[in-house]
This record gives structure tokens, C-alpha cells and sequence, in this order.
């Protein structure tokens, strides 16, 4: 990895790679974080060369350590800062948001800074630099509110979050831009990611695996019959990287997810199971302002239009992400 600070870089210091068939300069945001980490490595892997912007505020440096990437920290809310990042590049992948359903509700301001000022200043950029592809990530059940499963692109959304409506906002610039300037714009909405590189990550199975760990109770809110559609990080980043290749009309989006629907007290069960703590405790508190009742997705339309499915299972995905927090993050205590 090549670590550039934000002061006195240039586009000129990205280097010159060599061009193969379908070799792209892509450039990720928040490429620093959960998703971030796996995608860059995925994209480096495949031959693809990678810049990453990212302002550290919730990704770290460490997560790409040992990666053939360039990491340049910086805010995708500066448009100069936009406008050197994407200097030599061909494709975006826009991940860098405030991800979190809660701290939306609690500060609507910062999560609307963040995810729909932040929004528009990537296209508005990538308008400029006249790059191609552009894929942006987007949200299912947060962005559709509350309704009956499984959701697809048809359903109408109703956020009943600031998370939720700001992903809203993003989709609608995307496809606006798409048609106003011919942006070739694409918007996967996300299930519930998971898996390794979510440490920082202020989901239900971090948050489980911590309690565990820590010998604390597993804290679910409500009764826990909420549902949730959890999705493998590696499988949403083989959706992000067949979206980058793909030649569906700018403006499309689509939902990626395992097409499952998991209680979270099931999921605080398989949490349990695959820490070989089938017993630990459990307590129940008031259901949060915000929150989306029953959620999951179908992805059939992504499976016609970019050959996406779903390959590992929710069992598998979390004994992995169990043994990866106990090799990765607990036992460096």
C-alpha cells in the first residue's frame, strides 16, 4: 500500500500501470473501511489498480496494510479534494457514508453532510473528470422502511430513518446525473453486511461477538422477532466488482442480498452456537426509534442483469467471522 497524506498530493503521483483487456484505475471511497477492505484487495487481486480516498474517520490505514493499493486521506465533501482523487481514473466505487440506522436518528445533520452532500460531490466530480462507471452504495431495508418481504426493486420506498432517506437522496442524484449527463451510474442496495474487517463496524453481529467476548449479555432490542436479510461481505463485493464491468443503463439499481430472512434472535443464536457458547445470556430492551420491524430481499434482478447469487450461507459466513474476530481483534487483547 502506498500512503499519500492530503496535503501536497497531486494526481500526478498515482502511477502508471500497465493496460491490460480489463485492467481499470478504479478509485474506492472509504475504501479504509469493513466493506473497503475486502473490495480493494478483491479489485487488486483481479488486476484492477486502486486509489482510495478515505478520511479515517471510521476506516484505518491498517485494514489495507500489505495491499498494492494507494491510500490518499481525504473527505469526498471537497470538491478539489474530488477532483485530484479521480485524476487517471476510469471507475468509482463510492462506499464512504455514515452507516449507522442509529446515530442518524440521533444527529440527522451529520448523517445528511455525510451521505447526501458526500453523494453529490462524487457525481458532481466524476461529471467533471468524465470518468465511465460509477457504482454507489446503497441500502435495502433502511431505504424501503417498513414492508412486507421480500422487497425488491419494485417496492416503494419509505425510509423511516435519516440513514434511510439519505441513501434515497443518493439514488436519486445518481439516476438524475445518470439522465441529466449521461453518467453511467449504478446503485446496489446492500443487506446487512458481515464478515471479516468489521470491527468498527456498529452492527448486531460485532455487537454480539464483543459481548461474547467480553462476557456481557447479547443485548437485542425488542423481542427479537425483527428480521434482517445479513449478507457475506465477500459476496457484496463480488456484486461491487461485476457492477463495475457490467453494461446495464446508468441510473439502475438493484439489490444485493442472500434472499434469507434471520430473526435477530436467531442470529443471536448462531452468534452463540459459533462461539461454543449456545447459553450465554441474552437481554431484551425497548425496540429503537428508526429500526425496521421484518427485512429481506430478492436479488433475482441482479442475478439476470449481472449474474449475481449469493455463495456463502449465514452458518458458514459466521463461524468464519467468529474466527476471524478471535484471530483478528480479540486476540491482540
Amino acid at each position: 500500500m502506498v500512503a499519500v497524506p492530503a496535503s501536497g498530493w497531486a494526481p500526478a503521483n498515482f502511477p502508471t500501470w500497465s493496460r491490460m483487456a480489463e485492467t481499470r484505475r478504479v478509485l474506492v471511497t472509504g475504501g479504509a473501511g469493513f466493506v473497503g477492505a475486502t473490495l480493494v484487495r478483491r479489485l487488486v487481486e483481479s488486476g484492477h489498480a486502486v486509489r482510495v480516498l478515505d478520511n479515517l474517520t471510521t476506516g484505518d490505514a491498517s485494514h489495507l496494510e500489505g495491499v498494492d493499493a494507494e491510500l490518499v486521506e481525504g473527505d469526498v465533501r471537497d470538491a478539489k479534494t474530488m477532483d485530484e482523487a479521480l485524476g487517471g481514473i476510469e471507475s468509482v466505487v463510492h462506499l464512504a457514508a455514515a452507516g449507522s440506522v442509529v446515530m442518524s436518528v440521533a444527529d440527522p445533520a451529520t448523517n445528511f453532510n455525510v451521505n447526501v452532500f458526500g453523494t453529490f460531490q462524487v457525481l458532481d466530480a466524476v461529471r467533471r473528470a468524465g470518468v465511465g462507471r460509477t457504482v454507489l452504495a446503497s441500502t435495502g431495508g433502511a431505504l424501503i422502511g417498513d414492508a412486507i418481504p421480500p422487497v425488491n426493486e419494485r417496492s416503494l420506498p419509505k425510509p423511516i430513518s435519516p440513514y434511510g432517506a439519505s441513501k434515497l437522496a443518493g439514488e436519486g442524484y445518481a439516476h438524475a446525473f445518470a439522465k441529466a449527463y449521461g453518467l453511467r451510474t449504478i446503485a446496489l442496495r446492500f443487506a446487512n453486511a458481515y464478515g471479516p474487517w468489521s470491527a468498527r463496524k456498529r452492527g448486531a453481529v460485532t455487537t454480539f461477538f464483543r459481548a461474547i467476548n467480553g462476557g456481557e449479555p447479547i443485548v437485542i432490542y425488542g423481542d427479537g422477532s425483527a428480521s434482517r436479510d445479513y449478507t457475506h461481505v465477500d459476496d457484496i463485493c463480488r456484486a461491487l466488482e461485476l457492477a463495475l464491468g457490467s453494461e446495464v443503463p446508468g441510473g439502475t439499481v438493484l439489490h444485493i442480498a442472500s434472499g434469507v430472512e434471520t430473526t435477530v434472535q436467531l442470529l443471536a443464536d448462531l452468534c452463540r452456537s459459533a462461539a461454543g457458547v449456545p447459553d450465554h445470556p441474552i437481554e431484551y430492551r425497548p425496540k429503537r426509534v428508526g429500526e425496521v420491524e421484518r427485512n429481506f430481499a430478492s436479488y433475482d434482478l441482479a442475478k439476470e442483469l449481472l449474474g449475481f447469487e449469493p455463495s456463502i450461507s449465514r452458518e458458514e459466513g459466521i463461524r468464519e467471522t467468529w474466527q476471524w474476530f478471535q484471530e483478528s481483534v480479540f486476540a491482540e487483547r
